[in-house]
């Protein structure tokens, strides 16, 4: 079985430089831990918010390290500093608006502020990229309610087949993927 490569990254001023711990990567990794049966691995990497840095580092991700998909934390808020979805759609080759909708949906029923944010999801080659909140709460909070649809995505656009485990999270496939898969296997 292929194994996946996600590319984490945590974008904060303060936790780049030092400052404060960043909480953003490990909470990633701990859902990940609990939901992935399939084999998979990470490139992690904690970032300014500053666009071009931004930019290069999903590039770098996705076209050198191959990620098949890539999760960012933070930058995606009304401060001068958020440009975490701008640099998203910069270097995107299709947008996918139905993440963003639905990651603002679920963040609404925690908080009033979740209409703030501007979380993006899109595609870059074989990669799917979405931006995430920085708190490993709402993490959780919204890699529950939306990867139920990423393993299907990341079919649709090439990538490796991803398992989870049920408890954490049902991926959904339509039946057509699922039969496909079972005659692909046998």
């Amino acid at each position: 079985m292929e194994s996946l490569t996600i590319g984490l990254v945590s974008i904060s001023d303060r936790a780049s430089a030092g400052v404060y711990e960043d909480k953003g990567i490990p909470g990633l990794v701990a859902w990940f831990t609990a939901a992935l049966k399939s084999p998979w691995r990470t490139e992690t990497r904690l970032i300014p918010d500053e666009q071009p840095v931004i930019e290069r580092t999903l590039i770098e991700l996705i076209d050198t390290f191959g990620c098949e998909l890539v999760l960012t934390t933070g930058g995606t808020g009304p401060a001068r500093r958020d440009v975490t979805p701008e640099a998203t759609v910069a270097v995107a080759h299709k947008v996918l608006p139905g993440f963003g909708e639905q990651m603002r949906q679920l963040s609404l029923q925690y908080v009033p502020t979740a209409i703030l944010s501007r979380q993006v999801g899109a595609i870059r080659g074989r990669a799917l990229i979405l931006n995430l909140p920085g708190q490993p709460k709402a993490i959780k909070e919204t890699l529950d309610g939306i990867f139920p649809a990423v393993p299907y995505c990341i079919d649709l656009i090439g990538g490796p087949y991803i398992e989870t485990h049920d408890s954490v999270c049902k991926v959904f496939r339509p039946k057509s993927a699922l039969a496909a898969r079972s005659k692909a296997s046998a």
